[in-house]
């Protein structure tokens, strides 16, 4: 997962907005082999928790529930793009769309939970996303199965 501090954010399909935050996180949700509903939780956790908003003092001390930030979540198979052999990335570390979809569908609620504003694209769709990145901060969220 890719989480991008934003100060706006919007995601089109088709031309229409289907999803829009303010302030918050863009996170880019990849799906690969081996996640796991324990995963997403902690992947979940960690967006809400992830103090990386600016505090009155100007550090990154905030977390999104501190800020009342949202979550703008894409889901985007392209992290899984094995680029190291040839000129075309490999997507076969990616998990399949029905375990994919399902997974996502999950982390989105897992969000909600924490009572945070989530909103989305389209699964599978092809999205256009808009974005002001606040920073810029992007963070990588990876987490092992076994970890």
């Amino acid at each position: 997962m890719v989480l991008q501090r934003v100060s706006e954010a919007s995601v089109k399909v088709d031309e229409e907005i289907v999803g829009q935050i303010n302030h918050g996180f863009v996170a880019l949700v990849g799906i690969g082999h081996g996640d796991d509903e324990k995963i997403i939780e902690w992947m979940a956790d960690k967006t809400v928790q992830l103090r990386v908003f600016e505090d009155d003092a100007g550090k990154m001390n905030r977390s999104l529930a501190d800020v009342s930030g949202g979550v703008l979540a894409i889901s985007q198979f392209t992290l899984y793009g094995d680029c190291r052999k040839g000129r075309r990335p490999a997507f076969t570390a990616a998990a399949a769309p029905e375990v994919a979809k399902q997974l996502y569908e999950h982390y989105v609620n897992a969000i909600g939970k924490h009572g945070i504003e989530v909103q989305t694209g389209i699964f599978a769709a092809d999205m256009k996303v808009s974005l002001i990145n606040d920073g810029p901060v992007t963070m990588l969220l990876d987490r092992e199965a076994d970890a």
